[in-house]
């Protein structure tokens, strides 16, 4: 509790400044709860991104091995010196109250027919298109992870920002508040008492001088 001179202004200002903390509160309660449920939802992504290129990974290997059986090591191997992509990873940022998190995209421009269809298994093309589609999920697995990782270092700064107001400024002013309206009120009570008696007295020496 501060140690304030019972006065209108210093009331007033106890006041303004619980009802401002008050208000940081309910902000910064309304922040920890939007970024938290934007947390859980980016963890699930996170999640389901993971399975999903854990499953194409390995269905892309098989269709390489098939590849392989059905046409030979060293026929696939020069398949693949053929194949002509090129990739480009882009980087944006989108923010999310006031938490400024990456948007990953990546794009292919490949450059076909890479080789003649005679004499070519379709597994080398299913292993291509799942690798590639692999490779786009990893990016976005790689903003979803720098995401959680920066939503969850916000989130702790709201939460001790939080605990603070809560547990500490705002019973501090209340407190000061209190004990300032409690101060006032005795001494305008000591002020009333004493102007009555004042009064009195002044009343007494008029009927003495008469």
């Amino acid at each position: 509790m501060r140690q304030l001179a019972p006065t209108r202004t210093n009331l007033l200002k106890v006041s303004a400044e619980l009802n401002f903390a008050r208000l940081g509160y309910e902000l910064l309660d309304q922040k920890r709860n939007i970024l938290i449920l934007e947390l859980m939802s980016l963890i699930d992504q996170a999640t389901q991104h993971q399975d999903a290129i854990e499953k194409l990974l390995t269905e892309a290997y098989k269709s390489l091995e098939q590849s392989v059986t059905a046409m030979g090591r060293s026929r696939v191997r020069s398949l693949a010196t053929a194949v002509h992509i090129d990739s480009r990873i882009a980087f944006r940022r989108r923010k999310v109250m006031g938490v400024s998190l990456p948007v990953v995209e990546t794009e292919f421009q490949e450059f076909r027919p890479y080789f003649s269809l005679e004499g070519t298994s379709f597994h080398i093309d299913e292993a291509l298109s799942r690798f590639k589609a692999a490779l786009e999920m990893m990016g976005k697995l790689a903003e979803l992870k720098v995401s959680i990782t920066r939503l969850a270092g916000e989130i702790k700064k709201t939460v001790r920002k939080v605990n603070a107001l809560e547990k500490i400024a705002i019973p501090d002013l209340a407190e000061t508040k209190v004990n300032l309206e409690n101060r006032l009120e005795e001494t305008e009570r000591d002020m009333f008492v004493l102007m009555k008696m004042v009064k009195r007295q002044l009343l007494e020496k008029r009927r003495e001088d008469q």
